[in-house]
């Protein structure tokens, strides 16, 4: 129950089924999901392997199981490491930790369990898949949750790298055997998947720090030192619009790089949903009037807004992708 206070008020144990969900915080995993089975389907309809529909469906459900456990079990183990600030925030003060619906030392023993399962699983398609989610379980909880998260306000920046894996682990599940000639695990055949990477990367900062402007002197109480808190608000709009920046310029890579890969009918439909969410970004107003919970309206809906213009970039490009690129004339790939 949220009284609109900062205390945490018990509620009835929900069932394990439901405390399981929360603490896996399946919510946040959708969009990574997302990304990844975009990854998947642009792999398959511009790499020629012979793929069939069933190949695509048995890779997109190994990803799909694997991913939610692996990123599911990541922030189960983040919540037992944050037992002791969770309760100080209202965001987070009805997790299942704070609620003693779950002892922290049993989030962490379901959380490393599930997020072992979840990357092993990769195995079955690609050594490389299985990698890069071990990688990512392990960077989000070693790297940004018991590293960086308490010591700096680039926490979030550093710490994006785990956030923007599902795009490389999806990639490696569907090139599999294609891409064993190199025993790197960065070599995927191709640089798509890494601009994938680099659009959810630079799509954090600015993601992020408009919820901590949103949730303004939450972090400051837990001790956490987010951009906002220590900076100040005028100087983190400064940065989320500087990163704005860096998307804009992300999506026009297949105007300079013709060996991306990318159509260029991908550039101009990324410009205008970047333009269309960086115009939230300007309209943040760090001196606008907070509402009745002490929260900036305007970084609320960019943080909304944001969730919607990630997703419809990786979708748009697998629809400009599904069409043969000699259909796109001087649209398709340079």
């Amino acid at each position: 129950m949220d009284l609109g206070t900062d205390e945490v008020v018990p509620e009835p144990h929900p069932g394990w089924f439901s405390v399981y969900k929360q603490l896996m915080k399946l919510n946040v995993i959708i969009l990574l999901q997302i990304t990844a089975i975009c990854a998947i389907l642009v792999h398959d309809l511009v790499v020629d392997l012979n793929r069939t529909w069933l190949d695509t469906g048995l890779t997109i459900a190994v990803t799909v199981v694997g991913g939610t456990l692996s990123a599911g079990g990541s922030n189960a183990i983040n919540m037992w490491y944050d037992a002791d600030i969770d309760p100080l925030m209202r965001r987070t003060k009805n997790r299942p930790v704070p609620q003693g619906h779950i002892s922290a030392r049993g989030a962490l023993i379901f959380g490393s369990t599930i997020a072992i399962i979840g990357s092993s699983l990769f195995f079955i398609v690609s050594w490389k898949a299985a990698f890069w989610s071990f990688f990512s379980v392990l960077f989000y909880v070693l790297i940004y949750s018991m590293w960086l998260k308490r010591r700096t306000p680039q926490n979030i920046v550093i710490g994006g790298i785990a956030g923007s894996t599902p795009p490389l682990i999806g990639w490696a599940a569907a090139a599999g055997d294609s891409i064993l000639e190199s025993m790197n695990p960065m070599a995927l055949g191709s640089p798509i998947p890494w601009l994938f990477f680099a659009l959810i990367f630079f799509w954090t900062p600015p993601h992020f720090w408009a919820l901590a402007l949103y949730r303004s002197g939450e972090y400051a109480k837990a001790e956490v030192p987010m951009m906002n808190e220590v900076r100040g608000p005028e100087h983190t709009v400064f940065l989320c619009k500087v990163y704005s920046v860096f998307l804009f310029m992300l999506g026009s890579v297949p105007c300079f790089w013709p060996n991306s890969g990318l159509p260029l009918l991908w550039a101009f439909i990324a410009g205008g949903l970047t333009l269309w969410y960086a115009k939230s970004v300007w309209d943040i107003d760090p001196l606008e009037d907070l509402d009745e919970n002490g929260r900036m309206p305007k970084a609320a809906k960019s943080f909304f807004r944001s969730l919607y213009y990630l997703g419809w970039m990786h979708l748009a490009l697998v629809l400009v992708c599904v069409p043969p690129s000699s259909w796109l004339g001087p649209l398709g790939p340079l």
